[in-house]
């Protein structure tokens, strides 16, 4: 019999490192925003492999199911990130002026 349960055990590192990913996201500064995007964009790349091979691999329909909503969630959350870089390198670039094109 355990002292703890893993579950308890597992859901306080998880809401650790939200507090933990909420401050250290939160205190960048907005010089250091683009590349942070980048390298999480290459993050949730990684997660969409994994998810991919996990799901590959699988037998059971539940653990398919799970696998396809890793993929799809990942997926929005690259796409996401790449608009939200796009978006912010168009802010850093110099406005025309009205002769110009």
């Amino acid at each position: 019999m355990e002292l703890i349960n893993q579950t308890v055990i597992n859901l306080t590192i998880f809401v650790l490192a939200i507090y933990v990913g909420y401050h250290v996201v939160w205190n960048v500064t907005p010089a250091l925003h683009t590349p942070l995007m980048a390298v999480t964009n290459a993050i949730s790349a990684i997660v969409i492999v994994g998810a991919m091979l996990a799901t590959g691999l699988t037998l059971g329909n539940q653990g398919k199911a799970f696998g396809t909503t890793a993929v799809f969630l990942a997926s929005i959350n690259v796409f996401g990130g790449f608009l939200v870089t796009r978006r912010m390198l168009e802010m850093f670039k110099a406005k025309k002026k009205a002769g110009e094109k």
